[in-house]
C-alpha cells in the first residue's frame, strides 16, 4: 500500500493580507499529480484544512474540488480536523461524500477508520485522532492550574484514546495512526498557533505507542521526524506561511507499507508556493536597490531589514513599496537609535520623541514632517504586531 501523508494545509491564509489562494491552488495541483504519478492508495490529511473557523468561500470550494480531484479514481481521502478548523464545518458535508470514499472527522471519537484499498485490495485500519482540545473531548482534563500537572493530565488522556482506538489494529491490516497535536521534541515556527499554554497542552511520544506501523501527525509546519517507538512524522505545511519558516524545504511524505512489515518512507519535495526570505541589507538603501536592480528573489516575499546612517524618507518608503510588490516588512535600523532606545527604557521617553531627537541629530537641527513621523510608528506598530501576532495568537 503506497500513502501520501501531508496536512496543515490552511486554505484562506494571508500573508499581511496578501491572498496566498493562487499558490495553495498551484500546491492542491501538484499533490493531485503526485498521488496519480505515485500510484498512491490512500491519503491521509492530518489536519488544518483552513486557517480560520470561517473560512472564505473561495477556500471552502478550492478544498471540495480537490477532495473530488484526488478521490476521482476511487482512491481513499481520510482528513482530520486541526486546531484551526471548525471540527463541525470540516465533517458537515460527510453525507455527501462518504461514498466517493472521503471520510471526515471533526471531533475525537472511540472508533478507529477502516480503509478499503481498490488497487491492491490492502484493508488499513487508521487510529484516526482530530485536535483534542478540552472542549473538543467535552470534558475537564484537570482542576489543578499546575502547568505540569495539566500536561500529564492531557498527555495521559491523549495516550487513552489512541489506545483505545488502537484497539482495532489486526495483523492482517495497514495499521495507522493519525492525529494533530504538539509531540514533546519537535520543533515549532512562528506560524503555528500555540495549542498550549506554556508547555501544557503537549503529549509524549509514549502516548502514541500504541503499535502502528506509521503515525502521520500534523500541527507543526516544519517536516520532522518525532523520536519514539516506531515511525512518527510531521509532513509539514505545503507553504511557509511565515518568515520563521524562510529557507525550509516543503514536502508531502510517501509510505510503502504492507500488514506487519515496517514502513519505508520518503520525502517527496514540493515546488509550488514563494518562498519567504530575509533581506538584511547593511549596506543601506544602495545595496537594496542593486539586490532589486538584479532581480534577486524576484518571486518571493521579503522581510526587509535596512541599516542606516540617515533616517529614511517618505519617499524612500514609497519608493521600495512599488519597487516590488514582494516587500512585506521594511524594518530600519540606526545605530543611534539602538542607543535611543537603550535611553526610551531609561528615560520612558515616549518612541515619537526619540525619533524626532534623533532626526534632528542626523540633520543638523531639521524637524521631520508629522507625515515622517507618523510612517516611523506605523513601521514600529506593524513590527511589534507581528511578534506578538507570533508568539501570542489565540488558537
Amino acid at each position: 500500500m503506497r500513502i501520501l501523508h501531508t496536512g496543515d494545509w490552511h486554505l484562506g491564509r494571508t500573508l499581511e493580507g496578501r491572498s496566498r489562494l493562487k499558490e495553495q491552488e498551484a500546491f492542491l495541483e501538484e499533490l493531485a499529480k503526485m498521488a496519480d504519478d505515485q500510484q498512491a492508495d490512500l491519503i491521509m490529511m492530518a489536519g488544518d484544512v483552513y486557517d480560520s473557523v470561517n473560512p472564505p468561500a473561495a477556500a471552502e470550494q478550492l478544498f471540495y474540488e480537490t477532495s473530488a480531484r484526488l478521490t476521482a479514481g476511487g482512491r481513499p481521502l481520510v482528513v482530520i480536523a486541526g486546531n484551526h478548523d471548525q471540527p463541525e464545518r470540516v465533517s458537515s458535508v460527510t453525507p455527501l461524500v462518504s461514498q466517493r470514499g472521503i471520510t471526515l472527522l471533526g471531533l475525537p471519537s472511540g472508533e478507529a477508520v477502516r480503509i478499503h484499498t481498490p488497487r491492491t485490495g490492502e484493508m488499513a485500519c487508521i487510529a484516526a485522532l482530530p485536535y483534542p482540545s478540552e472542549s473538543r473531548l467535552n470534558e475537564l482534563l484537570s482542576e489543578d492550574g499546575d502547568e505540569t500537572v495539566l500536561r500529564e493530565a492531557y498527555s495521559r488522556r491523549v495516550g487513552m484514546l489512541m489506545a483505545q482506538l488502537g484497539t482495532a489494529f489486526r495483523p492482517d491490516t495497514v495499521n495507522l495512526s493519525m492525529s494533530h497535536i504538539y509531540v514533546l521534541g519537535g520543533l515549532e515556527s512562528d506560524s503555528e498557533r500555540p495549542i498550549q499554554v506554556g508547555g501544557a497542552y503537549t503529549v509524549d511520544p509514549s502516548a502514541l505507542s500504541i503499535g502502528a506501523q506509521y503515525t502521520a501527525l500534523g500541527h507543526l509546519h516544519r517536516p520532522q521526524y518525532v523520536k519514539g517507538d516506531g515511525l512518527m512524522r510531521y509532513s509539514g505545511s505545503p507553504l511557509a506561511y511565515s518568515f520563521s519558516e524562510a529557507g525550509q524545504a516543503k514536502s508531502v511524505t510517501l509510505i510503502d507499507v504492507v500488514a506487519g512489515k515496517p514502513a519505508q518512507v520518503e520525502e517527496l519535495y514540493i515546488t509550488s508556493g514563494r518562498p519567504l526570505v530575509k533581506w538584511r541589507a547593511r549596506g543601506g538603501l544602495e545595496e537594496v536597490y542593486r539586490w532589486l536592480d538584479e532581480g534577486l528573489d524576484a518571486d518571493a516575499f521579503i522581510d526587509l531589514e535596512i541599516t542606516l546612517e540617515e533616517a529614511m524618507s517618505l519617499g524612500d518608503i514609497q519608493r521600495l513599496r512599488k519597487s516590488r510588490e514582494g516587500i512585506i516588512h521594511i524594518r530600519p535600523m540606526y545605530p543611534e537609535m539602538a542607543a535611543a532606545q537603550l535611553e526610551h527604557q531609561r528615560s520612558e521617553l515616549p518612541v515619537h520623541e526619540l525619533f524626532r531627537a534623533f532626526y534632528q541629530r542626523q540633520t543638523g537641527g531639521a524637524q521631520p514632517d508629522d507625515g515622517l513621523v507618523q510612517l516611523f510608528l506605523e513601521l514600529v506598530e506593524q513590527d511589534d504586531a507581528r511578534d506578538q501576532a507570533e508568539e501570542e495568537e489565540d488558537v
